[in-house]
């Protein structure tokens, strides 16, 4: 089949090139926008990632091109326009799972990198300065980590915090019985929050969860929170953390994914300004630690990506179903 995969950056090409199998692939680097999805004309299927534009208009304008499945290379869907989608007759899939290990150890990465100051020692060494004030930790062993999402990412951070020693809650609508077995204690999301050290989000972004961190929830968190969020950008209501950093609500905040990450993350803009203010703002704060979406950046989960991404394709091919589908009745909340 021919294939059109927008937002491609090197990676992409090297890792879908291997496991193209016998379909016609062309990489185009733009993102997928309304401007841009004339450039879909002549593919059957587009591969899209998680900040392309999948709006009703973009999907649309792919049925109008000829495209007939939108082969997503990420587990998210929330920027697509389902609805759209079936009433267009597009088939959309996804890949539901990689390397949960992935995105879970990066979540620990910044738990520790946080605690131990570890951003802030690298810098001073540079510079020549060996002083210890301010880099002052604490021991994970004994403390408390609420996990908020326990599918297979957060069930993956609960074991890995466990074996630190730490006390692990967790939040979810349907506890995992792995996590029960390993010792994990289920509560409701306000216990959760107020008995936390560690605060990490694994959970989807839902109508649900949309803001679930917001001004009410920071003030119901132990004083000094540490704060993580691997998910999604708007499960967080950004401004919030900033009034919570402020007033010292937060003590640590590490955050892998931002709400309006689409003008910003996955490009090199270190020789312009960043127009965003919001995001700006967060960067002043010496106990935040922002990384640009690279959670899931390790080659057993971009192999994995690739495999599955194909893999739906094939299947599509084969027989017009694929089996990792996504379809707006089922995913309505």
């Amino acid at each position: 089949m021919r294939v059109a995969v927008f937002s491609s950056k090197p990676h992409d090409e090297a890792f879908l090139g291997r496991a193209r199998g016998g379909h016609e692939m062309r990489f185009l680097e733009a993102r997928l926008t309304p401007e841009t999805v004339r450039l879909a004309e002549g593919a059957e299927v587009v591969c899209a990632f998680v900040n392309d534009d999948l709006g009703a208009e973009v999907v649309g304008g792919l049925a109008q091109a000829g495209v007939r499945l939108i082969a997503l290379r990420s587990a998210g869907f929330n920027h697509v326009d389902l609805e759209a989608a079936a009433a267009a007759g597009l088939t959309v899939a996804r890949v539901p799972a990689y390397s949960p290990h992935a995105v879970a150890e990066h979540t620990v990465a910044l738990i520790l990198t946080l605690n131990r100051h570890i951003h802030r020692a690298y810098n001073r060494v540079r510079e020549g300065n060996f002083a210890l004030d301010g880099l002052m930790g604490m021991d994970l062993h004994g403390k408390t980590v609420g996990v908020v999402g326990t599918g297979l990412i957060g069930s993956v951070v609960a074991r890995i915090m466990a074996g630190f020693g730490c006390e692990v809650l967790a939040h979810d609508p349907t506890p995992n019985p792995d996590c029960e077995a390993m010792g994990v204690d289920y509560v409701e999301m306000d216990e959760l929050l107020r008995r936390s050290d560690i605060v990490t989000l694994q959970c989807p972004l839902t109508p649900a969860t949309h803001h679930l961190i917001d001004d009410a929830a920071i003030a119901g968190m132990k004083p000094g929170v540490m704060l993580i969020n691997t998910s999604r950008g708007a499960v967080v209501d950004t401004r919030a953390l900033i009034r919570g950093l402020k007033r010292g609500a937060i003590g640590a905040l590490g955050l892998d994914v931002y709400e309006e990450e689409g003008d910003l993350f996955f490009e090199d803009l270190s020789n312009r300004f960043i127009p965003d203010d919001v995001f700006a703002r967060l960067l002043t704060f010496p106990n935040v630690l922002v990384t640009g979406h690279q959670g899931f950046f390790t080659r057993e989960a971009l192999q994995a990506i690739a495999e599955t991404t194909i893999a739906n394709i094939d299947a599509f091919e084969r027989d017009g179903r694929v089996p990792h589908e996504v379809r707006a009745e089922a995913h309505r909340a």
